[in-house]
């Protein structure tokens, strides 16, 4: 079998890693000589277009959701997106269909499985903040009764999260992230920093997540006042937006931090960031395995990060960065204090992170781990 035809669905179309991992999969498998269709429930951020013009493989907007119309209005959009999802599996005839969240999963495999799809593989990203207990069970009953195949977690924690779940272990495989190689050269970090508002002398601290409880920014703002009492010239940048936006803010003003952190939203070249950072924080209160993480080693940023699952398969500590508890403010600030009163240790960790990223977290690596698996249950799929 020189070539399959695969179909990635996701749920939205938004800035974020799941997509990142989803688009960066599609456009390996189709410069592989492979068939490729990607689509998602619904385009949360109106990035179809600019998707479409920027990748060489079909994508598509099921339509199956749209915020603000109401229950029933988005209940029929649901039926009528499962249904262009029927049609899409029945018209293309794929080999193999690969869903990238827990939403996709429940959705789009049990299309999938009714439609024929010789091989069906669901993923695990990481855990899902408040997720039903029913929909946890449904979600492993759909995995164990063949409705998928197989699981693939993209970490050890997150196969043991999986078990957790009551997944059948012969159905797991673990396939980590990998990230496409980012370059930095040709940012001017000069000219970044001052866009920023950071001088030459400061250290800048860089953020990059969604602004929700999951990310915990809020741990890394209330260590901030720590760290200005013995480093004043601190500063931080986080990219990214949500929900907890306005709580942030209003975070911002009573600890007096307005001078010290900028929230810059949504960020379409955050390379330009990290080539102007010197730390990377991540005060997750859980992951999966991050590609935000992945792609600040990338660039030799050296990492304060919480030892969460994923994050410290990464990142071992002391040599490529440094492993905190959860929500522990004064160990935070500790850590960020460590690296930025010292230059060569920062320049060593970012070394050692930069070569771990190169050696493991690649596409190449990823994507040739999952045409393996798809080849290998194409010829025999499981039947338990």
């Amino acid at each position: 079998m020189n070539s399959i035809s695969i179909l990635l669905l996701g749920t939205q179309m938004a800035t974020g890693g799941a997509q990142k991992v989803l688009l960066d999969q599609a456009r390996w498998f189709h410069e592989h000589g492979h068939k490729v269709v990607a689509a998602f429930f619904y385009d949360k951020e109106k990035l179809h277009r600019k998707w479409q013009d920027a990748f060489p493989f079909t994508i598509y907007d099921l339509g199956s959701f749209h915020p603000g119309k109401g229950t029933l209005v988005n209940t029929v959009s649901l039926l009528t997106g499962l249904y262009r999802l029927w049609n899409l599996i029945r018209r293309e005839r794929f080999d193999v269909i690969e869903t990238f969240t827990h939403d996709s999963n429940l959705l789009g495999l049990p299309v999938a499985w009714m439609a024929g799809v010789p091989l069906r593989i669901a993923t695990h990203h990481g855990a899902v903040d408040k997720l039903p207990r029913w929909r946890e069970k449904l979600h492993t009953w759909i995995i164990n009764r063949n409705i998928a195949h197989l699981l693939v977690t993209v970490s050890e924690k997150t196969r043991q999260n999986a078990l957790e779940e009551g997944v059948d272990p012969h159905r797991i495989f673990v396939i980590q992230n990998g990230i496409a190689p980012l370059s930095i050269e040709g940012v001017s970090r000069r000219e970044v920093r001052k866009e920023a508002g950071v001088e030459e002398e400061d250290i800048l601290l860089l953020s990059v997540g969604r602004l929700v409880y999951q990310k915990a920014h809020e741990v890394l703002l209330a260590a901030m006042p720590l760290v200005l009492r013995e480093c004043p010239n601190v500063k931080v940048r986080i990219c990214g937006d949500g929900v907890l936006r306005s709580h942030l803010e209003e975070q911002i003003e009573a600890l007096g931090l307005r001078n010290t952190v900028k929230l810059l939203g949504k960020c379409d070249n955050v390379v330009k960031f990290l080539a102007a950072a010197d730390i990377f924080v991540l005060p997750s209160h859980w992951e999966g395995l991050p590609i935000a993480l992945l792609e600040a080693m990338s660039t030799g940023l050296p990492v304060v990060a919480t030892h969460v699952e994923g994050v410290d398969e990464v990142i071992e500590q002391g040599e490529h960065g440094l492993l905190v508890p959860i929500e522990d403010a004064p160990a935070l600030a500790n850590a960020i204090l460590q690296l930025a009163r010292a230059p060569e240790l920062r320049r060593k960790m970012g070394n050692a992170a930069r070569q771990r990223i190169g050696h493991i977290y690649t596409v190449d690596r990823m994507c040739e781990r999952y045409l393996q698996l798809m080849l290998r249950f194409l010829q025999k799929p499981p039947t338990k």
